[in-house]
């Protein structure tokens, strides 16, 4: 079982193909990057349509398969910026019909929390700062669960203000 995943939440347009031991074959991704100000979401999502062919190419090439070898396509659900969102959303369903294979979406706070999972973490807690949406989930007796969020507190926009601000460019919070 192959799955290829696709993040299309904001600025990142990324692809991503693991096996279903969760052996990461490929990661390949490209970020829009401002002088100025934020993410505009219509520029940030025509800029996926612009590198989505090259990313799945390389990330096929990286993988050593051929898109025939996949077996399910992944994208991100939500939450991101509308736009952006809409670009995965259109790639995965595509890809999913073309190659009649299942389709699955992805929410991309929890997607977040697996990562954790993964990597060995034991009923982890995550504070989710990504725009303009702020979470507290954990992950405990085998459930997610939210035990607070808003998206009208943009802890992860101040973020990116401060970075800009000092020099450090955006995206500021992985900075």
């Amino acid at each position: 079982m192959i799955c290829l995943g696709i993040e299309s939440t904001a600025h990142t347009f990324g692809i991503g193909i693991v096996d279903e031991n969760g052996t990461i074959l490929a990661n390949t991704r490209h970020t829009l990057e401002t002088e100025k100000g934020g993410i505009h979401p219509v520029k940030a999502a025509q800029a996926h349509i612009l590198y989505y062919d090259e990313l799945i190419k390389s990330a096929l090439k990286s993988a050593n398969i051929n898109l025939e070898d996949i077996n399910l396509i992944s994208f991100s659900q939500g939450p991101g910026l509308g736009q952006c969102l809409r670009t995965g959303a259109v790639a995965a369903r595509s890809l999913s019909g073309m190659l009649n294979i299942p389709l699955i979406g992805v929410n991309h706070c929890v997607a977040h929390l697996e990562i954790g999972l993964l990597e060995g973490a034991t009923d982890p807690v995550l504070l989710y700062l990504s725009g303009a949406n702020t979470q507290v989930i954990a992950y405990a007796a085998g459930r997610y669960r939210v035990f607070g969020e808003t998206i009208d507190i943009v802890i992860g926009n101040g973020l990116d203000k401060f970075a800009r601000e000092v020099g450090m460019g955006f995206p500021g919070g992985p900075k």
